[in-house]
């Protein structure tokens, strides 16, 4: 399983545009093959971060997903924000446990 995390700090202006544009891309992602968990949420400590947190079945799930047109529309819409700061990572999971 892949798993990919992290934040985007945008301006606070951007705020519920940059929610809209993800609410269409989000809706079409959790149909897509290979899509376990695919979620963004505004932090509520400070409403200008969105925390992202995916999971894929596999690493050819991640890159079909990446070359979507649903993608490559919220990656233009994000450009036209004012992005302070991005800091997302992943992580290749190879055990799977429940607590």
């Amino acid at each position: 399983m892949i798993v990919v995390t992290g934040v985007v700090e945008i301006d606070a202006e951007h705020v519920w545009p940059a929610t809209t544009a993800a609410g269409k891309m989000i809706e079409a992602t959790q149909k897509e093959e290979g899509c376990i968990t695919y979620c963004l949420y505004v932090d509520i400590t400070d409403q200008r971060k969105f925390r992202i947190y995916e999971e894929w079945a596999s690493e050819e799930a991640l890159a079909a997903h990446m070359k979507t047109p649903h993608m490559a529309e919220f990656q233009k819409a994000l450009s036209e924000f004012r992005i302070f700061d991005r800091k997302i990572v992943k992580y290749q999971v190879n055990v799977v446990q429940g607590l």
